[in-house]
């Protein structure tokens, strides 16, 4: 699980000229704004009338993620990229919209471990009747729908033909918006998993995934758990894992491919590959210290060699008295440059098979 910036999408959902939903989703986006920027997570403001979207178009089941139209691609990329989810819906007819439930219906996977918060409007029932509605629809694509709602009585929320909803409807949107990141980030480990760039790993739930520079958090503490042995190892603290800040992480971890491994949110393990010239560099092999002697280490690296095709050797380095990773390496077909400086520090190499 990162700890990156979440992105909440939050969808106006009618398309009937004059209709009262752009109005709330602007209140909507204003109010929770400040709310949104401390709980580090970004409001999206989206209109379904701008999606242009027919009704469902597409050949394949929506669960396959095959896509034929730029229509439904683009809708796909937003819902893909989007960390959970604001409906604005009115109630026609004791229902939602038929542009939400369109709208659902065209993406399968980008929806799934996800949560959803409503705010409603309408009449007698200020909306309630359409998120009952859109709840059952939405719990079968696997989005989660939340406990706190916001639903809005039209005749108490307009002065003068001006939408002024009163003030206790924007403290329920304030509680809608704090759930709402706490749902999203606990469910965040589903999502990882579940998603298309994800491998099962070695140990029973744990999944890999490419890291990136929003996992810097993660990467930061695993760094300093594992090597802090190495630093009373090789009696020395020049080890640069040992201070490197999450800045710094970050920006390597734009340069380097680097494969983490991933259960219940934590990150277990990693390693980073870079190709120069003929060589693949491989490293910053590491595994937690309480899940060592399972095979991760072994696992991670033959991970990390895949990446070897087109290269002529396969380099790493390693503390001269770190005498497990050298016992791990050269069971794997590692051995020692010969040219290689004095310096603490033993480099190894092997070939790539032609």
């Amino acid at each position: 699980m990162t700890t990156k910036r979440l992105r909440i999408l939050v969808l106006v959902c009618s398309t009937r000229p004059g209709a009262l939903g752009p109005a709330v989703g602007e209140w909507l986006t204003e109010t929770l704004a400040p709310g949104a920027e401390a709980l580090d997570a970004d409001l999206v403001p989206l209109a379904i009338g701008d999606l242009h979207l027919p009704f469902l178009d597409e050949e394949e089941h929506p669960s396959t993620g095959v896509h034929h139209h730029e229509h439904t691609r683009r809708w796909s990329r937003i819902v893909d990229g989007a960390d959970g989810f604001v409906f604005v819906t009115p109630e026609y007819n004791y229902g939602m919209p038929a542009t939400l439930k369109n709208a659902l219906d065209y993406l399968g996977p980008e929806w799934a471990w996800k949560p959803v918060g409503f705010v409603s409007y309408g009449h007698t029932s200020a909306g309630t009747r359409a998120v009952q509605h859109a709840k059952q629809v939405v719990t079968t694509l696997r989005l989660v729908p939340l406990g706190a709602t916001v639903a809005i009585r039209i005749a108490d929320a307009m002065q003068e033909d001006r939408f002024a909803p009163a003030a206790r409807h924007a403290d329920a949107a304030e509680g809608l918006l704090a759930e709402l990141v706490r749902v999203s980030r606990a469910l965040a480990p589903l999502r990882e998993r579940a998603h298309a760039d994800a491998v099962a790993g070695p140990l029973p739930g744990s999944y890999a995934r490419r890291l990136g520079p929003d996992d810097a958090p993660e990467v930061t503490v695993l760094q300093r758990c594992c090597w802090t042995e190495e630093a009373l190892a090789n009696d020395t603290l020049a080890i640069p894992a040992l201070h490197e800040s999450p800045d710094d992480v970050r920006a390597w971890l734009s340069d380097w491919h680097t494969t983490g491994l991933w259960r219940d949110g934590r990150l277990l393990g990693m390693v980073r590959t870079r190709r120069t010239g003929a060589d693949l560099h491989v490293g910053r092999l590491a595994v937690a210290p309480d899940l060592r002697g399972l095979g991760v280490g072994r696992w991670l690296l033959r991970r990390a060699e895949a990446a070897a095709e087109g290269s002529r050797r396969i380099v790493l380095f390693t503390g001269a008295a770190s005498h497990r990773n050298l016992t791990l390496y050269r069971q794997q077909g590692y051995v020692p440059l010969p040219d290689a400086p004095d310096d603490g520090v033993v480099s190894l190499a092997k070939a790539v098979p032609a």
